[in-house]
């Protein structure tokens, strides 16, 4: 038996706003459900910790693969995967459930849906948690243009918008891949290194290509849990996730007017001291723009937080749920 059918419960199915969506599910079928969003390139299986410690705790945890990835459909058009779409996979999905309202919990791209959904649909969320990723407003300018304006050319979520290379060059090989992006801090110091001359950070493709794939320092998974990603990945192509990236610009056009403070609902916000992608730095300003928001960093943990240090997001996680949604 694969990690997947050991580490996970069952897989589900449902079709969702054009989609059909693979979940998966524990606990005891009341309370108010947590919803795990996974970022990228990751998948449900990125929270097999916290379906299993919440469940275990009584709470309805569901954690599904997210559109273009996984065992979910992968639809073809770019736009397919703007904010509008994403935020209404988590809304069919709770009414495929039958459920109002929800605690949403989103980690990396993820994180960045579990935000904009109270702002776009305020009356299915009960709460939000983010594990790295903060809440970031619409900002000012284009954030590709910033972006490259910052960070360089070759910074990947610029390069990413090139069609065809980047799921290209991600799934030449993509046991590497995994391998190069599922490491812990030390491993992935690298990738946030000050800018050479002319050149970008975070210039993931360059970095991949120069990697030693026989390299074992700082891996984070299993043999048996870095199968589950690879095999997946393998089977799906990385073009969905890519997509994501690609609504950039259209997301912050569409968002014009749009609320830049979330008032009245509770927020927990889990940063991560060693992330070199979204470091705590990022989320000081949320104090201002979020009424009712609880902080917490813990130590030690790269990008990969709920897969590096699983207990401290756990304990994190129920105790703000038994302080803010007592069972």
């Amino acid at each position: 038996m694969s990690a997947l059918e050991t580490l996970m419960p069952p897989v589900q199915r449902a079709a969702v706003n054009g989609v059909e969506m693979a979940y998966y599910e524990a606990g005891p079928r009341h309370g108010v459900p947590i919803v795990l969003c996974h970022g990228f390139p990751e998948l449900a299986f990125s929270w097999r910790h916290q379906l299993k410690a919440l469940g275990e705790a009584g709470r309805w945890v569901i954690a599904p693969d997210q559109r273009g990835y996984g065992l979910t459909s992968r639809p073809q058009a770019v736009t397919d995967y703007d904010m509008e779409h994403l935020t209404g996979d988590l809304t069919g999905l709770l009414d495929h459930l039958g459920v109002e309202k929800a605690v949403l919990c989103g980690h990396d791209w993820g994180g960045l849906v579990v935000w904009q959904t109270p702002l776009m649909h305020p009356d299915r969320v009960a709460g939000v948690i983010g594990l790295n990723t903060p809440f970031l407003p619409r900002g000012p300018m284009d954030p590709i243009a910033l972006f490259r304006a910052h960070y360089g050319p070759d910074m990947y979520i610029v390069w990413f918008q090139t069609p065809e290379e980047p799921e290209a060059v991600l799934g030449a090989d993509v046991e590497k891949t995994m391998r190069f992006f599922m490491r812990r801090p030390q491993g992935l110091a690298a990738v946030a290194a000050e800018r050479p001359a002319g050149g970008s950070t975070f210039a993931f493709k360059d970095l991949l290509q120069q990697w030693d794939a026989t390299d074992a320092g700082g891996q984070l998974l299993t043999p048996e849990e870095l199968a589950v990603f690879v095999e997946t990945f393998q089977a799906s192509g990385f073009r969905g996730g890519v997509n994501w990236y690609r609504n950039f610009t259209r997301n912050w056009e569409r968002a014009e007017g749009q609320a830049t403070r979330l008032d009245n609902l509770p927020c927990l916000m889990i940063t991560a001291e060693l992330d070199a992608v979204l470091s705590p730095a990022m989320a000081e300003g949320m104090v201002g723009m979020v009424s009712d928001l609880e902080m917490h960093m813990i130590k030690g943990s790269g990008h990969w937080t709920q897969q590096e240090k699983p207990d401290e997001v756990n304990r994190l996680i129920l105790d703000w749920l038994g302080r803010r949604f007592p069972q």
